[in-house]
């Protein structure tokens, strides 16, 4: 190329790539995660646990949450909008007002604000959202920044992505003890393994929470399944193990044998009806609760177990151990679902501080607001002091990273970068391995030397992560019998 010919721009080399610049962001995929997490996921958080509050001593009562525009409330008490410039200059918190409604007994509902929530730049509920060119640059704001990121006391910090096991999905693998099937089962921040292996007499465990090693057939018949033909119909599989394991719990004839043969199991003390009861909450609770954790969900998690010792038994004859660095069985955690889980915890504390001063006013009788009752200071400063120092839910660390400025290319190498949450003192070589499932989706050459290589990864430039679906679990049965499939009665 000679001295005199003008150099191209990217914009100018690759006129598609400038028309996907110009329509959307490269780091489109958290901010989108982000409108999610504001306007779906809140609501199902609240909703959630509206379910589970206890209310015995207070009646308390959930309602609509909604969230209001960045702003700031000056020294003379005056509240106005602000702009990412001013909260960087002004070393603020780039944040909006969090406003739920309140009620006591199901009454008159009360909105009251609960707290402030960091606000993505770029995102709908920024106050940079539908300016143009021209309008960003008369607010100072660079008009090429795609923004995914947040200002926390005047300093930009990036959310890293996660990269974690699907939850709610079986995996096989060979362990010290044999084969074994593992499932982490999450529901909302709970997060429950439970595991299924085989002992030297052949008689096929289930282990989660507190439970050990109990025989497969019996928690089955325990959730309420107790014919052995529907066990074995179900199955499916005529082999020795199935024999020997129906064989064994032949005598179980009834739900509450059942019951009482696993508090025996855990040495539980007290009358039968008290141990039996204890078992049922527990097994409500700890057993599959992405299902459910109502007596109703009993059926479905026998069903749901009985195929699970199915996949067992298939690994176990065709020796399938999953492969668990295909990508199929990642899931990569964005801003709204890391946003969710902290968000989840810290409501759960402001509920419980909210009621714990009710149960006070209550005792005293005297005349009470619940606005005045609501520290929303609570709830900001535990968000805000996470963003700040990047301590998360479940004593994870480095969530949080300062923007590193150097040049354009350092900005979206971190806001596209995808951490492993396997300790990087430990070999994992096969985690490590650049896998043929990367193709396309994440860049084979960007990683860092050192401890971290192959753990920390960057997304590919326009590669995209999916948010969870909108539909309900009903919406997407019922969208599947219009198009023509039938629905089966299992039990």
């Amino acid at each position: 190329m000679s001295n005199n010919s003008p150099v191209k721009t990217i914009h100018e080399e690759h006129p598609l790539i400038s028309l996907y610049l110009r329509e959307r962001s490269l780091v489109e995929s958290n901010i989108i995660s982000f409108n999610d997490f504001i306007e779906r996921r809140l609501q199902q958080i609240v909703d959630m646990l509206n379910e589970e509050i206890e209310r015995e001593e207070v009646d308390l009562w959930l309602g609509k949450i909604r969230i209001d525009k960045p702003r700031v409330i000056e020294s003379d008490g005056s509240i106005k909008n602000i702009l990412p410039i001013e909260a960087r200059l002004r070393k603020l918190t780039y944040s909006a007002p969090v406003y739920m409604e309140v009620s006591i007994g199901k009454k008159e509902y009360t909105e009251v604000e609960i707290g402030k929530i960091p606000i993505m730049i770029k995102s709908k509920y920024c106050n940079l959202h539908g300016k143009t060119k021209e309008q960003l640059i008369e607010n100072y704001e660079d008009p090429a920044d795609p923004g995914g990121y947040f200002i926390i006391n005047g300093n930009e910090r990036v959310l890293t992505m996660i990269e974690d096991l699907a939850q709610n999905q079986a995996f096989t693998e060979e362990t010290s003890k044999g084969l074994m099937l593992r499932l982490f089962s999450q529901r909302g921040s709970y997060r429950i393994p439970i595991s299924i292996n085989e002992s030297n007499d052949g008689i096929l465990q289930v282990s989660f929470s507190r439970f050990k090693n109990l025989p497969a057939i019996l928690v089955v018949k325990a959730l309420g399944l107790v014919k052995d033909a529907d066990i074995a119909a179900l199955i499916g599989k005529e082999s020795d193990t199935v024999i020997v394991n129906l064989y064994e719990q032949a005598k179980i004839q009834s739900q509450e044998d059942a019951l009482f043969e696993i508090s025996q199991a855990m040495s539980l003390e007290g009358n039968k009806k008290e141990i039996i009861d204890r078992v049922k909450a527990r097994i409500d609770s700890a057993l599959l609760p992405h299902i459910g954790t109502k007596p109703e969900f009993r059926k479905e998690k026998a069903v749901t177990l009985v195929k699970l010792v199915k996949q067992f038994l298939i690994a176990k004859e065709l020796k399938l151990m999953s492969d668990k660095d295909h990508y199929a069985n990642k899931r990569v955690r964005l801003s709204g679902d890391l946003l969710a889980d902290l968000f989840r915890v810290n409501l759960n504390i402001f509920i419980r501080d909210l009621q714990h001063n009710l149960q006070k006013i209550a005792k005293k009788k005297k005349f009470y607001s619940i606005k005045s009752l609501a520290k929303s200071t609570l709830l900001s400063h535990r968000i805000e002091s996470a963003f700040a120092t990047g301590s998360w839910i479940g004593e994870r660390t480095g969530i949080t990273q300062n923007m590193d400025k150097t040049n354009v290319l350092s900005m979206l190498s971190q806001l596209q970068r995808v951490t492993s949450l396997l300790p990087t003192e430990q070999e994992n070589f096969q985690a490590r391995t650049l896998h043929p499932t990367h193709y396309g989706r994440f860049c084979p050459t960007e990683t860092p030397e050192g401890t971290p290589i192959g753990l920390r990864k960057n997304l590919s430039m326009l590669a995209k992560v999916s948010t969870a679906t909108k539909e309900t679990d009903k919406e997407i049965v019922s969208t599947l019998e219009s198009a023509g499939l039938k629905r089966i009665k299992i039990i």
